[in-house]
C-alpha cells in the first residue's frame, strides 16, 4: 500500500484508488473510504461536493497517473526490458495480494455504476489509458518502430496486461497471465 498523505482529502483519494483496485466502483463507498482514510465523514462533502463521482474520478486519475510514473521509471532502461519489469511487478501484484488487487483503472473503465453517473470515473480510465498508450508508443518508437506500428503495439500491451490480470484475479491463477507476458516479450525482441 502507499505511504499515506497527511491531509484527510489526499487521504480519502488515495485510500479511494486503492479500494478500487480490490473492491471495484460500485463496492467502493464513500462511508467505507472515509472510515479507511481515517478521514471525516461529515467533511466529506465540503471537499468533494460532486460526491462519490468526484471521489472515484480523483482516484482513477492519480491510479492512472501512478501506473504512467511507474512506467516512465522502467522504461528508462529501454522499451523491451522496462515492460520486461513493469510485467515482473504486476506478476508480483497479483501473487503478493492473492489475486485480490487489479488495475484500479480498469474497474472504473468497465464497470458500470449502479448509483448513476461514473462518467468522471470514465473520463479519468480513458484519459489514463491514453496517456500510458502514448508513453509506450513513444518508447517503442524511440527504438526505430515505425510511429503507427509502435503506438499499435502499446495499445496491444495495455489490453493484454489488463485482460492478463482480469483472468488471473478470475481464475485465482497466474497461469493466464504467465502465457500473455511469455507471448508479449517474444513480440518485444
Amino acid at each position: 500500500m502507499s505511504r499515506r498523505p497527511t491531509d484527510a482529502p489526499q487521504r480519502v483519494i488515495t485510500t479511494a484508488a486503492d479500494m478500487l483496485a480490490t473492491y471495484g466502483l460500485n463496492a467502493t463507498s464513500i462511508r467505507e473510504v472515509t472510515r479507511r482514510a481515517d478521514a471525516p465523514f461529515g467533511s466529506t462533502y465540503h471537499h468533494f461536493p460532486g460526491g462519490k463521482q468526484q471521489v472515484l474520478g480523483q482516484a482513477t486519475a492519480l491510479a492512472g497517473d501512478r501506473i504512467e510514473r511507474m512506467l516512465e521509471e522502467v522504461l528508462k532502461a529501454g522499451a523491451a526490458d522496462g515492460v520486461s519489469r513493469f510485467l515482473a511487478l504486476w506478476r508480483e501484484r497479483l501473487l503478493q495480494s492473492d489475486f485480490r488487487v487489479g488495475c484500479p483503472v480498469l474497474a472504473a473503465a468497465v464497470e458500470e455504476p449502479i448509483d448513476g453517473g461514473g462518467d468522471e470515473a470514465r473520463q479519468a480510465a480513458g484519459a489514463a489509458f491514453s496517456a500510458w498508450e502514448q508513453r509506450l508508443g513513444d518508447a517503442f518508437a524511440a527504438e526505430g518502430r515505425a510511429a503507427d506500428d509502435a503506438h499499435a503495439l502499446a495499445t496491444l500491451l495495455i489490453a493484454a496486461v489488463e485482460g492478463g490480470v482480469a483472468m488471473s484475479r478470475a481464475t485465482r491463477d497466474i497461469a493466464a497471465f504467465d502465457r500473455v507476458v511469455q507471448r508479449l516479450e517474444r513480440l518485444l525482441r
